[in-house]
């Protein structure tokens, strides 16, 4: 038997050691796996990007989303580029391919959605989006507004289909779920004839008289307060719930009162129509809305040419059906149908900054395949401007739970 010295063992270590570049690439593969099964079926990182959640989430608040609080999704478009949602950072253009897609399934979680979550999920009017404008309207509110029918808006603007995983986040509240009746009288909310949990730091839009003193800069920007309009007398303010009977006792203030569209009175911009923009059938606004039942798997509804604006996105985009009307008659699939029985779960969304928030009375209902996590909790938060920009201290490491109290 032939042994080895100890310099020709020394040489054989060297001559298998990996080069540098190699070990540094085996770390940076590995470190990517890593972060892609953390990202999908763990946590994930977000960014509050609008004001649609204030003043319970603010604007350049990081948080954690957790995927187990509901069951991790199981990626829907699996080919796509690892740590980037939708759009390759710098270049621009699609992350992903849809050449191939996988149905819906998700793993078990702790729980199922509750009333009142702040929840992360996938837009459902984000299906097809015109990318010249998409950061300030979706592509079906787009076509309500324009002069152009659909083959005007692609010949004007670029647009694409996104699979549901890949279509952009949005963060709202969860006011109600499956089988949940809602109501909007008067903008209070009433879940099954009941109102509706209110937080402190929800917003509504209040009309202001002042004397001629008004508000400063700073006061309104201590106490979170927005300011939309002012002749220097009269304002138009966002106002947190809990401020409210604060700005009333103000010596200063004549009176208050929330600005409000009346029951039965619907925008004159399309732009403001409410879901399902069916305004002969359903003459609702932001303030006054429903009430309006959230379809639930395995229940069945009846269906008339009346009530078909309700379910009709329902039936053709969110469970995958052909749908056509004629002559007064609803036709699923080929067939006559008079009633329609729900494949999966839906939620009703709303943002803590009500009137500044385009919600499910906007958009419709959010099916549990757009689900994607639960909200956890800020680990970092910064102003960019005003008189407190810089690091919100008070705000890191806190659980949303803490933050919506």
């Amino acid at each position: 038997m032939a042994f080895l010295s100890k310099k020709e063992k020394d040489n054989k270590q060297e001559k298998k050691k990996k080069p540098v570049w190699r070990e540094w690439l085996d770390a940076a593969v590995f470190a990517i796996i890593a972060a892609t099964i953390i990202r999908t079926f763990l946590f994930e990182a977000y960014t509050i990007p609008t004001g649609s959640m204030e003043g319970s989430l603010l604007v350049n608040d990081f948080l954690f989303v957790s995927k187990v609080a509901y069951g991790p999704r199981i990626p829907m478009t699996p080919l796509a580029v690892p740590l980037v949602h939708n759009t390759m950072p710098l270049t621009g253009g699609k992350s992903y391919t849809d050449a191939v897609q996988w149905k819906y399934h998700r793993l078990p979680g702790f729980g199922n959605v509750e009333r009142y979550d702040v929840v992360v999920f996938n837009f459902p009017a984000g299906d097809t989006v015109a990318l010249e404008v998409q950061q300030d309207k979706d592509y079906y509110a787009l076509l309500r507004e324009s002069n152009y029918d659909r083959q005007g808006i692609k010949n004007n603007y670029t647009v694409i289909s996104r699979p549901v995983d890949k279509e952009e986040n949005y963060i709202k509240r969860c006011i109600g779920i499956a089988g949940d009746v809602v109501e909007v009288k008067d903008a209070i909310v009433y879940v099954n004839g009941e109102k509706a949990k209110s937080f402190p730091h929800s917003k509504l839009f209040y009309t202001v008289k002042t004397n001629e003193t008004g508000f400063s800069d700073d006061f309104l920007e201590e106490n979170n307060i927005e300011k939309f309009a002012s002749d220097g007398r009269n304002y138009m303010l966002g106002i947190e719930n809990q401020d409210v009977d604060m700005v009333k006792k103000l010596s200063n203030v004549i009176f208050i009162q929330p600005m409000l569209q009346p029951k039965g009175v619907v925008p004159e911009e399309t732009g403001q129509w409410t879901y399902p923009q069916d305004t002969v059938n359903f003459k609702w606004n932001r303030d006054n809305y429903g009430p309006i039942t959230i379809p639930k798997a395995g229940t069945t509804v009846q269906l008339t040419p009346q009530n078909i604006a309700l379910y009709r996105r329902v039936i053709k985009n969110y469970e995958g059906n052909n749908i056509e009307e004629h002559d007064g008659k609803i036709f699923i699939n080929d067939k006559e149908a008079a009633s329609y029985t729900f494949k999966m779960d839906y939620y009703w969304m709303m943002g803590d900054n009500r009137d500044n928030s385009a919600d499910s009375r906007y958009w419709g209902f959010v099916p549990i395949d757009h689900v994607v996590g639960k909200a956890w909790f800020v680990w970092l938060s910064y102003s960019k401007e005003g008189l407190f920009h810089g690091l919100r201290w008070k705000r890191l490491f806190h659980s949303i739970h803490s933050l919506e109290k």
